[in-house]
């Protein structure tokens, strides 16, 4: 009797092990109940509801802008965007849980219902009989909300998403999460008055230059003159000398380049060949003879007889007697004047006149043949530009003897047919040639200038004769 006593004491302790144990993973379930970020687990629907945190939290968004609640979540967009209210007779996002008349039993402090236990088949033993008779404790206890039984007998997590059983608005994308799952919108849209909305990214500088909005993203571009980097977004300046776009110089710019030109030619007018700048147009001073252009310069040329002097644009007279570069024999003398020269023969005196020195004739007073004819003739030469200003001095003559009592006339006694010259006499003894009229070459002229020696006391009147032989050159200039 005693030993049955223990055993049904033995009996009774175990079985109310049983049922502490159950209160305890009540209670605990009860306790360990959670939701996503955003959701509160409502003990009466036995549901994770969203929590509006427009309503629910002070001051959610700052400034101008405006909270508009989400589902399980809220946005912060500016006033004039969003133009819908999200009030009370707005659609909501899922329908409102309707409860029973009859209110759920409190489960936040586990649950009170006796759970039965299946009694375990017999066991096979040695003996026929009954099996034990001691409790076994369920495994049924319901998983957490959002979770379901898997085929294992473990809990696992139910995709709302893929069984269509979500609240989201078509235009929403669902996401599913441990427990549940989040309505969103895919990237390039937002959520504006329930519904997704392309984001015009091109409005907020997304491109760095050019920006062309396309639903749900945008596409960047470049600039004529850039690349788009590697980013899809910013913008380098190509070089485009690498390609050699000039026919000359190029210089890169930022977005573009400038071809430049060497000297002495300048662009044209599609910017990127150059053509010969022809300085010889340009004045008629460049040259003082011709100027011949060349292919980015010029040069200056000279008539024959004359070089280029230093400075690359004067011309000088080249002097061939100095030079050598002439043809006159050993018995001519070569006589230089501009652009040009002479081979002079010897002097040869005519009769009566006799040979006094290399370039003086005399005729003597003891001869009857020289009354009347010059007492000497003295030849000289001397060259003339054509282009000579006018009046020029350009010879002087005058006396070398003085005698008493005696008085001098200088005329021009031949040669003087066009009136070209006059002399002027500038003192007793002394006489000065003029140009009076330009005169052009190339000619040459031959002046007899005269001075007359009268002497009154004596009663003498006599002559001289200069022969000036006046080589006129073309003028080039």
């Amino acid at each position: 009797m005693f030993v049955e006593l223990r055993g049904l004491s033995l009996l009774s302790s175990k079985r109310m092990l049983s049922v502490v144990l159950c209160i305890v993973c009540s209670i605990n379930y009860g306790k360990s109940q959670t939701c996503s970020d955003g959701f509160t687990f409502d003990r009466r629907s036995r549901q994770c509801m969203d929590i509006d945190e427009c309503r629910t939290l002070p001051d959610p968004c700052r400034g101008d802008m405006r909270c508009v609640n989400q589902n399980g979540g809220y946005l912060c967009m500016p006033r004039g965007l969003y133009s819908q209210s999200y009030g009370r007779n707005s659609p909501l996002p899922y329908p409102e849980a309707s409860y029973p008349e009859e209110p759920y039993p409190d489960r936040s402090l586990g649950y009170s219902e006796t759970y039965s236990a299946p009694v375990a088949p017999v066991a096979p033993g040695p003996g026929p009989g009954p099996g034990p008779s001691y409790p076994i404790v369920s495994r049924t206890t319901p998983c957490l909300l959002g979770y379901t039984f898997g085929a294992d007998g473990t809990c696992v997590d139910v995709d709302e998403c893929e069984a269509e059983s979500h609240q989201c608005n078509p235009t929403q994308v669902c996401i599913n999460t441990a427990g549940g799952y989040t309505c969103s919108c895919t990237e390039g849209y937002w959520l504006v008055g329930g519904q997704c909305q392309d984001i015009d990214e091109c409005r907020y500088g997304y491109c760095q230059q050019l920006c062309a909005n396309v639903p749900g993203s945008y596409s960047c571009s470049c600039s004529p003159g850039f690349l788009l980097n590697t980013d899809a977004r910013t913008c380098q300046d190509v070089d485009e000398c690498v390609t050699d776009p000039c026919s000359h110089g190029c210089l890169n710019t930022y977005g573009s380049f400038m071809c430049t030109c060497d000297e002495g030619f300048e662009l044209a007018a599609d910017d990127t060949t150059c053509n010969d700048l022809d300085e010889c147009s340009f004045s008629d001073f460049l040259c003082q003879h011709t100027c011949v252009n060349a292919p980015g310069s010029f040069s200056c040329a000279c008539p024959s007889g004359y070089y280029v002097y230093e400075d690359g644009r004067s011309c000088e007279d080249l002097n061939e007697c100095e030079s050598g570069n002439n043809t006159c024999t050993t018995e001519q003398v070569c006589f230089n004047f501009q652009g040009g020269y002479t081979c002079l023969n010897p002097l040869r005196c005519d009769p009566p006149y006799i040979e006094l020195s290399d370039n003086q004739c005399m005729c003597s007073a003891e001869n009857p043949a020289c009354r009347d004819r010059p007492f000497t003739v003295l030849y000289r030469h001397m060259d003339l530009s054509s282009g000579r200003s006018v009046p020029a001095d350009i010879f002087q003559m005058q006396a070398t003897t003085r005698y008493p009592g005696a008085f001098y006339i200088f005329q021009i006694k031949s040669g003087n047919e066009g009136r070209e010259f006059y002399m002027r006499q500038t003192s007793n003894m002394s006489a000065t040639l003029v140009l009076a009229r330009p005169i052009k070459g190339p000619k040459t002229v031959v002046l007899d200038l005269e001075m007359v020696t009268v002497n009154n006391v004596i009663n003498f009147r006599g002559s001289s004769i200069i022969r000036l032989t006046i080589f006129v050159s073309e003028h080039p200039f």
